[in-house]
């Protein structure tokens, strides 16, 4: 027998008394899935690839996903005021949840943006000049 009692001296050598027992941590969860079910495949058949134990079946029960099709009508409208009107809605709902920043922050952030802007403006009009001046040496 190989673990790491044979590592640190004889099995028996330890502090408790001989009893040579192996304590076994619970083994962490991966974040992986189990393996689904095919169509064909029984349900008592399926196994966690991760820990080797059965994995458990599907919200129904069976063990396979029945997939439902979508309705045509189900998401929109052949209205087009209806279909704008719900976009606009949606538009709404989605400001809501924008944080929007406060004064000192738009102050800075517009700062940022334009020192960029002027070291960028400055940065391309001299490359222009240069290449304008080398091109009218060369050619001129």
């Amino acid at each position: 027998m190989s673990d790491e009692r044979d590592r640190d001296g004889s099995a028996g050598s330890d502090d408790t008394g001989g009893s040579g027992a192996v304590v076994t941590r619970p083994t962490r969860p991966s974040g992986k899935r189990s393996r689904r079910v095919a169509s064909g495949e029984n349900v008592s058949s399926a196994v966690d690839l991760e820990t080797g134990t059965e994995a458990s079946p599907t919200k129904n029960g069976s063990g396979t996903a029945k997939k439902t099709a979508k309705k045509r009508g189900d998401g929109s409208s052949s209205n087009p005021f209806a279909y704008v009107w719900n976009y606009l809605k949606q538009v709404v709902a989605e400001l809501r949840k924008v944080i929007w920043p406060n004064r000192k922050q738009m102050v800075s952030y517009t700062i940022v943006v334009l020192v960029f802007l002027a070291f960028m403006v400055a940065l391309i009009g001299g490359v222009d000049l240069g290449v304008g001046k080398v091109v009218m040496w060369v050619f001129g």
